[in-house]
């Protein structure tokens, strides 16, 4: 039977698609295209309404299309009885992703629709491995799952449950597995990964543990949070030699004002203490982050100032993501910002992260980066530096190679740069 897998969302859904994917093909199913499959598994987002509509509309497509339709993930989980009303023939939530497989097998055999939630809150660490990722040449690890921090405009506390870790053992075992299957770059990743704690080893324990893994080349975070920096990682960062020139450390808001009522668990004297600090450690790194415009309460003098504090930060780039409502949480509670102030904010913003990165990138004209590449056409190849930066080559190389780039010029959205021979 052929299959094929949507995959909404961050990358801890992309890790788990991954493991799905490599779990049904062991079992004989054969990966394709969405047109040839006769089924379609759906990882689906909740972190938005947008998520939950994409997902939602992906959903009835898959139906109308007469797919044998599997359903799960944080949209699954937020809205179960929507996705029981649309059909779908498996449809379980954020558990169980592991036993797709079987779930599937046994819906082959007995032609029964499956439904699987559960009520319990305190969820167990679910298992998973992967020997190779297909989907890119960046290899992921999900070594963290579920969030307590209970920011107020999150669901996902809510459908990701409780904070758990994957056994430092076995990260270090599957990252070893990956590298000898030709990985060069590991992205360590989970719904709070720098919360990560298991059998008394921290994140630092695990960064450490990696850079001792022959052939490993870069060791990557998906995000962190700004509290999560303390003294010890911040002297990881800088003794740390595969740890890459990058760091995605979620702002969220520019004012004191509407971090307080987000639940966020810190203040932008602090943010910006901790960004001095990593900046004084590698003055070139690149500082992305996440920024929620439009958020209850937040008013023109408080959203010109969330301006202010991003230029004043210097991010490499900006993710603007407009208010959505969550039902379940605190926000939902608040008066709401209407959707035309929130696209022109939206829209200020990103051009503001534009106008950042531009620079950013432009400040690397005429320096040397080592580029992996991911990508080759027939006349140019694609790659990222270290430090997020992307660039292209015109010329084919080889994939999954890092090589020494000499950048010449700045085109729209990246670095052009000619490979330095030596």
């Amino acid at each position: 039977m052929k299959f094929y897998i949507y995959t909404l969302g961050c990358k801890v859904n992309t890790y788990e698609s991954e493991v799905i994917k490599e779990k049904l093909i062991k079992k004989g199913f054969i990966y394709s295209d969405y047109i040839e499959s006769e089924m379609v598994i759906i990882n689906t987002c909740s972190v938005t309404n947008m998520a939950d509509n994409k997902s939602k509309k992906i959903v009835r497509r898959s139906k109308r299309d007469k797919k044998i339709t599997i359903v799960c993930g944080c949209s699954a989980e937020n809205k179960q009885e929507e996705y029981k009303n649309i059909g779908v023939n498996i449809l379980i939530g954020n558990k169980d992703k592991s036993k797709i497989d079987e779930l599937i097998l046994e819906y082959v055999k007995e032609q029964k629709n499956i439904t699987r939630f559960y009520n319990d809150n305190l969820y167990e660490f679910e298992d998973m491995e992967i020997s190779r990722f297909s989907s890119h040449t960046r290899a992921f690890i999900k070594i963290q799952d579920g969030c307590s921090n209970y920011c107020s405009y999150c669901i996902i506390p809510y459908t990701r449950k409780n904070p758990r870790c994957k056994d430092f053992d076995k990260v270090i075992k599957e990252a070893k597995n990956l590298v000898e299957n030709g990985h060069k770059e590991i992205v360590l990743t989970g719904i709070h990964t720098g919360s990560y704690i298991n059998n008394g080893k921290n994140l630092k324990d695990v960064l450490s543990a990696l850079e001792k893994i022959e052939g490993l080349k870069r060791i990557r975070l998906s995000s962190i949070e700004i509290t999560e920096l303390s003294e010890d990682m911040l002297d990881e960062i800088k003794n740390n030699k595969k740890l890459v020139n990058h760091f995605h450390i979620p702002l969220q808001n520019g004012s004191d004002e509407i971090l307080k009522i987000m639940n966020r668990k810190y203040n932008l004297e602090y943010f910006e203490n901790i960004l001095n600090k990593i900046r004084n450690i590698k003055p070139d790194v690149s500082i992305t982050t996440d920024v929620i415009v439009g958020h209850p309460y937040e008013t023109d003098e408080l959203f010109l100032k969330t301006l202010e504090t991003c230029k004043n930060y210097n991010f490499a780039k900006i993710h603007v993501f407009p208010y959505s409502k969550r039902d379940g949480t605190k926000s939902s509670e608040m008066p709401d910002i209407d959707d035309i102030t929130k696209k022109g904010r939206s829209k200020q913003l990103n051009e503001l992260s534009k106008s950042l990165e531009k620079k950013y990138y432009k400040d690397h004209i005429n320096k040397n980066l080592e580029v992996l590449i991911e990508k080759v056409y027939d006349d140019y190849s694609i790659g990222f530096s270290s430090n997020y930066i992307k660039v292209r080559v015109n010329k084919t190389l080889n994939k999954n190679e890092i090589y020494n780039v000499k950048i010449i010029n700045y085109k729209d959205g990246y670095l052009l740069g000619e490979v330095i021979i030596i």
